[in-house]
């Protein structure tokens, strides 16, 4: 009796350390922009911010060269346009692989490449065809080099390839696309011991349904969650039901034993007008409760046992990036390494303990995990409308900001987090102070009016943006 006692707790206790496995977050390095840093200076920012992952879109030599003994794992990618030579050529993929993995491992840890980037999403396009042969060539080539047992092979996923996503339960792939590429795929997957990578965006999902889908479900805040009608579970964030959808639709074809990892998640922090929800406190609250939920263990509802692995998107505001403003401002920092808002990356800086980023630029003024603005301010700088100036000229002012000025105006739109009190001298405040923030706390030569106040005590600013009233 007292064996079986003692059984059973080892049973609990081995159970109980499975299930609190704490995950890991990476980030996305891209670089569609004329004004970044260079690689070894990027280099300097991940290990400052604890960063242990990066994804890049490419294999450049610079970024690959600068990775090098620096402790930092990467995923690197062969892109779309080669996939074609890479699936009808093995003598391609072969060359590929030497001139742009075995050239730089072991000393940078390359430990996966992605075969292209959602060539695999919404529809069919004469690309898709080439992924799993190109995958099997590539890993052809790593095998002959005696790299396939440290380097996995797999291609990012859209979401939208699944032709069912809700309930989660219900998850499954688009019939169009489940023979002649999803399952020939997972077959490769289970064969290499490889995993499914998948871009999972809740943001695409609240912006076109804002009317049904919970803010606060979205940006993984205290909710009363979605109970799954199939199952019976309760999911708490839309991340997690949608990962969900994918583990399910994985199950209703046989495929269990797979893992995966979310290449690419974020939330942008600026948008059009219609891209509902795209502000920086929404991102910084998604980013940041993401990191948390991530690196304090447990999976999903569906696969408790298996640790979240997500790559954050992205490093950068990308200034050359095509599409809505959206697409411009998914990054955590700005080009200058300067925080778009203030969240931790890593188990160090969840614990307080994390290091400013390595850059000469002063901070702007921070955004706390919870979307607010921090008043963590030594040494910061607001800038604020005075009550003197003419509307006329605050309407300009405010105009530009919010405009060619690229501020966060979002918050201050009719039914944003900050639109009341309803004063033009509050809301200009607000975007005059988003400008002058994102612009490293220089106001240039814009159409400001002249009477316009720079306070470092922070007191002041909340009391003119958000109350509407000067001290």
């Amino acid at each position: 009796m007292a064996s079986l006692s003692f059984f059973s707790f080892l049973i609990l206790f081995l159970s109980a350390i499975a299930v609190s496995d704490a995950g890991s977050v990476g980030i996305n390095y891209g670089r569609v922009a004329d004004n970044l840093p260079p690689p070894d200076k990027v280099v300097q920012l991940l290990k400052s911010q604890g960063v242990a992952k990066v994804k890049i879109f490419d294999s450049d030599s610079a970024v690959l060269t600068a990775l090098a003994n620096s402790g930092i794992s990467v995923v690197v990618c062969l892109p779309n346009q080669q996939l074609a030579s890479a699936a009808n050529d093995q003598s391609f993929s072969d060359g590929w692989v030497q001139a742009n993995i075995a050239k730089y491992y072991p000393a940078t840890k390359i430990e996966a490449i992605a075969i292209g980037n959602e060539v695999i999403a919404e529809n069919i396009t004469d690309t898709t065809k080439f992924v799993v042969p190109a995958m099997k060539t590539i890993q052809a080539s790593l095998v002959k080099l005696k790299l396939d047992s440290n380097i996995k092979v797999s291609s990012p996923v859209a979401i939208s390839c699944l032709g069912n996503s809700y309930p989660a339960s219900a998850g499954s792939f688009k019939t169009d696309q489940v023979q002649s590429t999803i399952i020939p795929m997972l077959d490769f997957l289970r064969e290499t011991g490889s995993y499914l990578m998948v871009n999972v965006y809740p943001f695409f999902a609240y912006k076109d349904n804002s009317k049904t889908i919970s803010l606060d479900y979205s940006l993984f805040k205290d909710n009363p969650g979605v109970v799954d009608s199939g199952n019976g579970l309760r999911y708490k964030s839309l991340f997690e039901a949608q990962v969900d959808a994918v583990y399910a639709a994985m199950s209703a074809l046989t495929y269990d034993d797979l893992k995966l990892v979310v290449t690419e998640t974020g939330w942008p922090s600026a948008g059009d007008a219609a891209e509902v929800g795209a502000s920086q406190e929404n991102a910084a609250a998604y980013n940041g409760n993401l990191v948390r939920r991530v690196l304090t263990g447990n999976g999903t509802p569906l696969r408790p046992n298996d640790p979240l692995n997500v790559y954050i998107f992205a490093l950068f505001n990308e200034n050359q990036k095509p599409g809505p403003t959206s697409e411009r401002n998914y990054g955590l920092f700005y080009p200058n390494e300067q925080r778009v808002y203030n969240i931790p990356l890593s188990q160090k800086g969840l614990n307080g303990n994390q290091s400013p980023p390595a850059s000469n630029v002063n901070q702007t003024a921070p955004v706390n995990n919870w979307g607010g603005v921090s008043k963590a301010t030594s040494g910061q700088t607001w800038c604020m409308a005075s009550p003197n100036a003419e509307a006329e000229e605050l309407q300009e002012g405010l105009d530009y900001a919010c405009g060619e000025g690229g501020a966060d105006c979002g918050p201050i739109q009719p039914n944003g987090a900050c639109y009341n009190p309803n004063s033009l001298v509050a809301r200009a405040s607000y975007a005059y102070n988003s400008y002058y923030q994102k612009k490293a706390r220089h106001l240039g030569t814009v159409n400001f009016p002249q009477d316009i106040n720079v306070s470092d005590q922070f007191g002041e600013f909340q009391q003119i943006a958000f109350f509407g009233q000067h001290l």
